[in-house]
């Protein structure tokens, strides 16, 4: 059985409540933190389909992702007490989330044909730009430009997935060995509190 699917409605599940969760301590209603969790869920994938000309987005394809994305902004609303305290949790969420949404982009961009430098950018622009469009939204910086390992993390996983593709080591193997690496580099990177060389 191919576990791809349900991995990708799980992931886009995730990005929901992070995106809801993200205005909890703004004056936001219903809709403003639903439009911000929606935001987060499908900003990765629907900007690495528009670069690579795929249509249509895999939101609008499929109702199933829009239900996964309603089923996270609802669940955040009822339960967002309990939530925020388990910060630690859903941080351990969104990274396992970013690890399967950057090797799924790689995949995707592989199917449609284009190099492989392409594609590692395609994985990594999955996995991290919806987080870039709801921290813009809510006035934050982008995680993306903070000291955290995060979109490093993705390209390197990235990278080690296509080498081990090159390689032809097996499907099922090859995920799981680049989405462990991708998971390793950013837990290790936050509890050691590591960080790339600044440009000064």
């Amino acid at each position: 059985m191919d576990i791809q699917y349900p991995l990708e409605l799980i992931g886009t599940f995730v990005f929901a409540i992070s995106g809801a969760l993200a205005v909890q301590d703004r004056e936001h209603d219903l809709f403003g933190a639903g439009f911000t969790g929606f935001i987060t869920a499908i900003g990765g994938g629907s900007l690495r389909d528009i670069l690579l000309g795929s249509y249509p987005l895999v939101w609008v394809g499929d109702i199933w992702f829009l239900y996964a994305i309603f089923a996270g902004i609802i669940v955040t609303f009822m339960f967002h007490k309990p939530l925020a305290k388990l910060r630690k949790t859903m941080f351990l969420f969104d990274t396992v989330g970013i690890g399967f949404f950057t090797i799924l982009g790689v995949e995707k961009a592989l199917s449609l044909g284009v190099r492989v430098e392409i594609a590692a950018i395609m994985g990594m622009f999955s996995a991290v730009m919806g987080g870039v469009i709801r921290d813009t939204l809510t006035n934050e910086i982008p995680i993306l430009f903070r000291k955290e390992v995060y979109a490093s993390a993705c390209l390197t996983g990235a990278i080690v997935y296509l080498t081990l593709n090159y390689l032809t080591v097996d499907r099922d193997i090859n995920m799981l060995v680049s989405i462990g690496i991708i998971i390793a580099i950013r837990v290790i990177a936050v509890k050691f509190k590591l960080s790339l060389p600044r440009l000064d």
